[in-house]
């Protein structure tokens, strides 16, 4: 009986005294931004963690209670140049910045980022720039660069920059050295896990979804069709977040409606460690075990810099070193078409890797050429050239490109088509997404979404695989 009372007495105070020292720490002031009952109740779980920090699943009424949480009121970010939206955007992207002791790479990061998308992209997104530094003449020279730089941006309403007052800062109090950081570190990533809620808390109601990346980091062409294609296959299935990077935490996706939430709990454990790794223990606390991750990679940083880890050293996508794209695969194949061959014409031509090609006399809207794979197999790049190559003569100017999956083993087509992008002045040439786990593609199917006035020449379609 008295081992189970001393038992009893021993993961009592385990758990109590965690929870008094992390009230005792963290005040429940004002500027705190988090009410009596949610510091409570994070308290408890850090507590239950440090008993068994295995177990990462009892935040039940935490999420519950969170699954409302509005963006904090008193944080006081001031607009600097732009103007929101009027109108709901798809999605906003957000960059935070501070001075580099090196370069800035923020006007960049910019250009990079509206070079890889075109003007009809650019109408669905909003990009935030959270000026985050508070030397004021460094300020100064941001504004003056990025305003004549980015007229027209700004003018459409498409780039908006903020700054957040220092005096809505948390104050930084005997940080605990972690993972050998130095003290001047431990304060540079806590003051950034600060700049990023401010930024999210921001864009809470822009968009209906938030892409975090960071300044120093260039962007692939396209990565706007390619995110949102994503989004629509994704639409109504669970996520706390989607991941179109693999480094640090750039390329990270996030509904905006969830946006509060991580505000909050970054804003809770600031001092604790960087974001990447706080954003871990938060999707660990949701029972969201795996990072649901989408290659190949859509952001780089420039120069082998991290602004996240504000210092110089090697950061390069594994995933994009192993694709050193060459020549197309083109594995083994059938091809099925619903266009009219013309006379002497053979469907397959579009397939071959030689210089023949596949020609019709009509194409109907709906009508189709479909790839169909004999064995499924890892789609990473795909490639349609249309046209005779003569001035733009028998392209296909009104088409698409799906890639498809079968679910029912079908013999001839795919039950599951999702897009993969519109063809161009003819030609598409375009990376695929795909997750880790991802399935097999088994059919690549090029539609045609209106007349053609006059024949077309389909010259290659290119696929591959990994």
């Amino acid at each position: 009986m008295k081992y189970f009372l001393w038992k009893f007495i021993i993961v009592a105070t385990v758990v109590l005294l965690p929870i008094f020292f992390f009230i005792k720490e963290n005040p429940f002031d004002t500027t705190s931004f988090l009410s009596l009952e949610e510091k409570r109740m994070v308290a408890w779980q850090r507590a239950r963690m440090q008993i068994n920090p295995g177990r990462t699943n009892h935040l039940e009424t935490f999420k519950k209670m969170q699954k409302n949480s509005e963006p904090l009121r008193n944080v006081n970010s001031r607009i600097l140049i732009g103007a929101p939206p009027t109108k709901k955007k798809l999605l906003t992207i957000g960059i935070s910045s501070v001075q580099h002791p090196q370069r800035s790479y923020l006007l960049d990061t910019l250009q990079s980022l509206f070079f890889a998308s075109s003007p009809s992209e650019q109408k669905h997104i909003i990009v935030l720039v959270h000026l985050a530094d508070p030397d004021p003449k460094w300020l100064d020279q941001m504004v003056s660069n990025i305003s004549s730089l980015f007229k027209p941006y700004i003018q459409a309403r498409q780039l908006v920059v903020i700054n957040t007052p220092l005096k809505n800062y948390l104050p930084l109090k005997d940080p605990k050295k972690k993972f050998n950081d130095t003290p001047a570190y431990i304060a540079f990533r806590s003051k950034q896990n600060m700049d990023y809620a401010f930024l999210m808390n921001f864009a809470t109601n822009h968009s209906d979804y938030f892409l975090m990346i960071e300044d120093g980091v260039k962007c692939a062409p396209g990565f706007v069709t390619q995110i949102a294609t994503i989004l629509s296959t994704w639409e109504y299935k669970p996520y706390a977040t989607l991941e179109f990077s693999e480094l640090g935490f750039i390329g990270k996706l996030f509904r905006t409606r969830d946006l509060p939430r991580f505000v909050h709990f970054l804003l809770l454990f600031y001092q604790q460690m960087p974001c990447d790794y706080l954003l871990s223990h938060f999707l660990d606390l949701l029972m969201k075990k795996k990072p649901i991750q989408f290659f190949p990679s859509l952001f780089q940083y420039m120069d082998n810099y991290s602004s996240s880890d504000g210092k110089f050293s090697s950061l390069n996508s594994k995933e994009l070193e192993e694709n050193d794209i060459d020549y197309p695969s083109n594995p083994a194949a059938s091809i099925y078409t619903s266009l009219q061959v013309a006379n002497g014409s053979v469907v397959m031509n579009a397939y071959s890797l030689d210089e023949n090609f596949f020609y019709t006399k009509e194409a109907k809207a709906g009508s189709h050429l479909t790839v169909v794979l004999n064995i499924p197999a890892k789609v990473i790049q795909v490639q349609v050239l249309t046209g005779s190559g003569l001035k733009g003569e028998n392209q296909l100017k009104e088409g698409q490109v799906e890639l498809g999956y079968d679910t029912s083993n079908r013999y001839n087509d795919c039950d599951d088509y999702i897009l993969l992008g519109f063809l161009v002045n003819g030609v598409l040439n375009k990376q695929v997404l795909s997750e880790e786990s991802g399935k097999k593609v088994k059919c690549v199917r090029l539609l045609v979404t209106a007349p053609a006035p006059s024949g077309i020449v389909v010259r290659h379609i290119n696929l591959w695989i990994k």
